[in-house]
């Protein structure tokens, strides 16, 4: 028997490019488990927490309480799910949310407020102008407006004096976001990243670190998120199309690959500049979630250090892996992972007791690299997929379906196979008789049920067709 690697495919487009296929909703784990050093595991399933006045724009825990902007509200969520509404922060885009000993700061729509536990305040200085993006650092609220870097006064978080404004001038490009690591302010622009270190003084306290600055930009004001060590953000210096990169220390390196790029390549920078970066710590996973106008790919970082090559699939909530994945804005409090949505105004929590999401069923598909055979071809007796089967609820008879391609482009029908009803843990995943290929073949496999499926191998019975 012949092992092929399911940890990602191969497909053609129509101008004839040879294209990495992910895996959807299924995610590789690095385990050897005797069978194979990694598998494919179905991604969490969601249920109902709560519903809450809005859309959801942000989240974070303060205190050990969770708070979600939704809508026009800033809102409180208690463990059992209980929505208090705190006070109204307006209508925008996505809101900046961070705290610092004694509030809550909330960047809604241009402008900033203060949660203190009791009031909700705005900031009406006239000096702050408007707040694209904003966070605490070093007992100063620290915000920027496109081309200014501005603090408010340690004494008073109300109040910021024009004279203490700051820039980053290391190029003229301007200042998408702000974030800060290691008690340093980061400034993303949109062609250089400047790093800021506290050096105090009369006015404006922070002063660039020439040596960390980075030699690409952010594309927008959440395309931008703190993981393993370093800053991953989505952007690019002149002249360059729009990647993912890791950066830290002044250094950067790549993270997308050829198809996440063309993928990225298909929105116009202005859709691109409302994207979310957001990540995930668990399970000896940190996904880097990259959340996209139409759809949503995670890059597994711990994965593909396991792996030595980069990990990367994509989540989507319907049986037919199309639509774009529901969740976002992830915060762990009460010892569990929720969410948003992005269409809804319900609040999710995460699970990996069930596949579906808000109890609809959602699809999984993966492809496999091509099946070559020296240009001898050759006869595919059987196929037979490793799984750990018989996990799906009581009374449900799950299948899985097959197909293939001969050039890339079209597939061909779909063969069932039985993937196992509840207690049937041997049961064994074939195909046979799957044809001849004459020159080369890509294999795909397809489910769309609430059983819990996980993929350890797939080999397949392989007879050369010429000598």
């Amino acid at each position: 028997m012949t092992q092929i690697s399911i940890l990602g495919g191969i497909y053609s487009d129509a101008v004839a490019n040879v294209r990495t296929s992910y895996p959807r909703n299924m995610f590789p784990v690095p385990k050897e488990n005797g069978v194979s050093t990694g598998y494919l595991k179905q991604a969490e399933g969601i249920t109902s927490f709560s519903t809450g006045p809005g859309i959801d724009r942000g989240a974070i825990v303060w205190n050990g309480t969770p708070y979600r902007v939704m809508g026009t509200k800033l809102v409180s969520i208690s463990p059992t799910g209980v929505i208090t509404v705190l006070g109204d922060v307006g209508a925008g885009p996505a809101v900046s949310l961070d705290y610092s000993f004694d509030n809550l700061i909330i960047g809604s729509g241009g402008r900033l407020y203060y949660w203190d536990g009791a009031t909700l305040t705005q900031v009406t200085d006239p000096d702050l102008g408007i707040s694209i993006d904003s966070l605490f650092l070093n007992g100063y609220t620290v915000s920027t407006d496109g081309e200014s870097i501005v603090v408010t006064d340690l004494a008073n978080p109300l109040s910021v004096d024009p004279l203490k404004y700051g820039s980053s001038e290391v190029d003229p490009d301007a200042i998408v976001g702000l974030r800060k690591f290691r008690n340093e302010l980061y400034a993303l622009n949109r062609f250089t990243i400047e790093v800021f270190d506290n050096i105090g003084g009369a006015g404006f306290p922070f002063a660039p670190i020439s040596g960390a600055q980075i030699t690409k930009g952010c594309v927008g004001t959440r395309a931008a998120v703190f993981c393993a060590e370093s800053l991953a953000f989505m952007g690019g210096g002149i002249n360059e199309a729009i990647a993912i990169y890791m950066g830290a220390g002044g250094q950067n390196r790549k993270i997308s690959t050829d198809e996440i790029e063309k993928r990225i390549s298909t929105y116009t920078e202005d859709q691109l500049a409302l994207c979310l970066l957001e990540t995930r710590k668990f399970d000896n996973h940190e996904f880097l979630y990259v959340h996209l106008p139409q759809e949503t790919w995670v890059f597994d970082i711990i994965a593909s250090a396991a792996f030595q090559q980069p990990i990367w699939f994509s989540l989507h909530s319907d049986a037919g892996v199309e639509e774009n994945y529901r969740a976002k804005n992830f915060i762990f409090c009460f010892n569990k992972w929720f969410c948003g949505d992005k269409t809804t105004y319900d609040i999710g929590q995460m699970t990996n007791t069930v596949t579906t999401q808000y109890d609809d069923i959602v699809g999984w598909q993966f492809d496999t690299s091509y099946l070559y055979n020296a240009s001898k071809g050759a006869i595919i007796h059987e196929l037979e997929l490793v799984a750990a089967p018989g996990r799906s609820p009581v009374g449900r008879d799950p299948r899985i379906f097959f197909s293939y391609t001969d050039d890339g482009l079209k597939w061909s029908d779909e063969r069932m196979a039985g993937a196992g009803q509840r207690g049937e843990y041997r049961k064994r995943i074939n195909w046979f008789q799957c044809s001849a290929m004459d020159n080369y073949r890509g294999l795909r496999f397809r489910g769309a049920n609430d059983t819990p499926e996980a993929f350890m191998r797939l080999e397949a019975q392989l007879e050369a067709l010429y000598a």
